[in-house]
């Protein structure tokens, strides 16, 4: 971190907790490769008695250049404080972790509904700024209205549960206290080892309360957003392991997006031959053409690379968390003789499977790996080569047989919808999902076309964060000066009623949002997934009860289309193949938001593609008296039994 303008340490400037810490904000920016950012952007908020006369009215006064303050902090007014999160993260992932979005709250149930989306934040390793508001810190009245009262602690508050789910927590009880949790806060923002949801719980009165801040305070500060070199002998062991290996797999992660490190690691693959896997963060981390992408890996990997990962003697992990899809419980990596080489920033990822450690920048880390295998000329055997590059083809043809839909006047499966939205992308065109059976089809078929095309949040897969995702998404198009890009937001019938409340903020800002509205009556993924463990897909439809108290009667006669409409979007309703291919190229060119509602056809399987390559651990009921459980008890212990720790 480094502080540019005039230092005067005997100036002071007398402003509230609140004014201080949005003018703090306003001269925040991190650094990386020569480019400055502004670390903190904007303000999500929505007012209570808990902020209103706190940062409500200091970002008025920021609005209009009150008290000193010459840095504008825009305001976005969000509709649910977990929506407002998301929004938050989409702009943070988009944006490179470089610049952020802050969200404040009123007390009470506004805090504690920050609480899903910081854990999506810090699962995802991205950074949000969030400014909820707190019981009194003088206590003049106890309790005030939403405090929670902990008969055995006074000093804890429902802020509390965002300690566990946020990087760094801090309660600012005092207005001088805001100076040392300030700068801690944007150490960690910045950080990309570190980064993630951070709190600075702000009690009420504290927030209005004024002080005589220093000016330095407000001086310019940047961050510089480090690019760690790797170890010299963590390297040359790196280097050592690559040339032993005779089958080698790359399993490319997040840590690949968030270095921008995608033409280094072409570059990498071109020098080696090395195919790559990608995880649900990593996909996009080459282009789907690429001769070595061999798609995504796991349980909803593609048979290439399972395959592949079955047989590999060295997993070369390049910023993944290695979490159960991408392992399939621990029964993936079958090769007795498997090593695991973890390229990472973080040494507690880089240590993960007893691996050797490449503690280091993705990118950087690529490039000095590249550099010393360069003069050593190492090459995958040819027959290798060979070998993956035709099970890509092959898998291909799946592709291209789940996307085909031969009659233009039927019901599309949902694998068919994907095929024609995957007709009419181009590269320009960023796809976002999170939940349900969307993930797993476009994990094993979608044809990523750009390094950040392919947004799917499956750290935390929370239903409800496409939509105010895509609106982060399309502010940091925005920002970005790309204002005509397609933004899409993917969901099914569960997701949207999840959460559909943003779509207020994007008629509101008249943000271009495609929405493509998937009705299946239910809970797709879970269904098939219940149906898989002996759940008999019990709860998992969206129909009236039957006379035995189930749920297996007429299909609920909700309209979400209607609803969408009544949000304020434009809503364009498709039947047919024929009809989705038209309303998917209107919305395209809309200049407004847009929603595509299509019913889709339900096919034998969860949701049409090719089964899933690779198991997955759902624990299933050790004893039963239904034959479905029984069954799948008898399949699960089958299947655990291939589970191996990697030491």
């Amino acid at each position: 971190m480094s502080r540019t303008g005039p230092r005067n340490p005997s100036r002071t400037r007398r402003l509230t907790t609140a004014q201080a810490l949005v003018a703090f904000l306003a001269r925040q920016y991190t650094e990386r490769d020569g480019r400055r950012h502004r670390l903190i952007s904007a303000t999500w908020g929505i007012f209570g008695h808990g902020n209103v006369a706190g940062i409500g009215q200091a970002l008025v006064e920021a609005g209009h250049g009150g008290n000193g303050t010459a840095y504008r902090m825009p305001y976005l007014q969000g509709r649910n404080e977990q929506a407002m999160v998301h929004a938050a993260v989409g702009y943070a992932r988009q944006s490179g972790r470089l610049s952020a979005h802050a969200v404040t709250t009123s007390i009470g149930p506004g805090a504690t509904n920050l609480v899903t989306g910081a854990a999506l934040a810090t699962i995802n390793h991205l950074p949000v700024l969030l400014l909820p508001g707190d019981t009194f810190a003088t206590r003049p009245a106890d309790p005030v209205l939403q405090q929670l009262e902990v008969p055995y602690a006074g000093d804890v508050s429902v802020n509390d549960c965002l300690r566990p789910v946020s990087r760094y927590f801090d309660r600012v009880t005092r207005p001088e206290a805001l100076i040392p949790a300030a700068l801690q806060a944007m150490r960690v923002l910045a950080d990309p080892a570190e980064t993630g949801a951070v709190t600075l719980a702000l009690p009420q009165d504290v927030q209005a309360e004024a002080y005589d801040w220093p000016e330095e305070f407000f001086a310019e500060r940047v961050w510089r957003v480090r690019r760690p070199a790797p170890d010299t002998a963590e390297l040359e062991a790196a280097v050592r392991a690559v040339r032993s290996a005779r089958r080698p797999l790359i399993v490319a992660g997040g840590g690949v997006r968030h270095s921008a490190a995608e033409e280094t690691l072409a570059a990498f693959t071109a020098a080696t031959r090395i195919p790559v896997a990608s995880t649900q963060a990593g996909k996009g981390a080459l282009r789907h053409d690429h001769p070595a992408d061999v798609g995504g890996v796991g349980h909803t990997g593609t048979a290439t690379a399972d395959e592949l990962a079955r047989t590999a003697d060295l997993v070369i992990g390049v910023g993944t968390r290695y979490t159960d899809f991408t392992t399939a419980s621990g029964t993936l990596f079958e090769n007795p003789a498997v090593r695991f080489l973890n390229l990472n920033i973080t040494g507690f990822d880089a240590h993960k499977l007893a691996a050797l450690p490449l503690v280091a920048d993705a990118r950087t880390g690529l490039e000095a790996l590249t550099s010393a295998l360069a003069g050593r000329g190492y090459r995958i055997d040819p027959a290798y080569e060979t070998e993956y590059t035709g099970a890509k083809e092959a898998w291909e043809e799946q592709v291209e047989a789940s996307f085909t839909t031969p009659d233009p006047t039927a019901r599309p499966t949902q694998t068919q919808v994907l095929g024609l939205l995957d007709t009419l992308v181009t590269e320009e065109d960023i796809l976002i999902n999170a939940a349900g059976s969307l993930p797993g089809d476009l994990h094993k078929l979608w044809r990523t076309r750009s390094r950040d095309q392919y947004h799917v949040e499956y750290g935390y897969s929370c239903m409800g964060y496409e939509i105010p995702a895509a609106i982060g998404v399309l502010l940091a198009t925005q920002a970005q000066g790309h204002q005509g890009r397609p933004v899409w937001a993917l969901v099914g019938d569960g997701t949207y009623l999840m959460n559909p409340t943003e779509i207020v903020t994007a008629v509101q800002e008249n943000l271009p949002l495609r929405l493509l509205i998937l009705q299946n009556h239910g809970y797709a993924s879970i269904g098939g997934l219940s149906e898989a463990v002996g759940g008999e897909r019990f709860g998992t439809a969206y129909r009236h009860r039957d006379p035995d108290g189930g749920f297996t009667g007429p299909p609920l006669p909700v309209d979400l289309a209607a609803n969408a409409a009544s949000l304020g979007m434009r809503v364009l309703r498709a039947t047919t193949v024929d009809d989705l291919r038209k309303a998917l190229a209107e919305a395209r060119s809309a200049e407004g938001p847009t929603c595509v509602y299509v019913e889709t056809e339900t096919p034998d399987t969860v949701s049409g593609p090719p089964p899933a390559q690779a198991w997955w651990d759902v624990p299933v009921a050790e004893t039963a008296s239904r034959p479905a459980a029984v069954t799948a008890r008898e399949e699960y212990d089958r299947r655990v039994a291939a589970r191996r720790h990697h030491l």
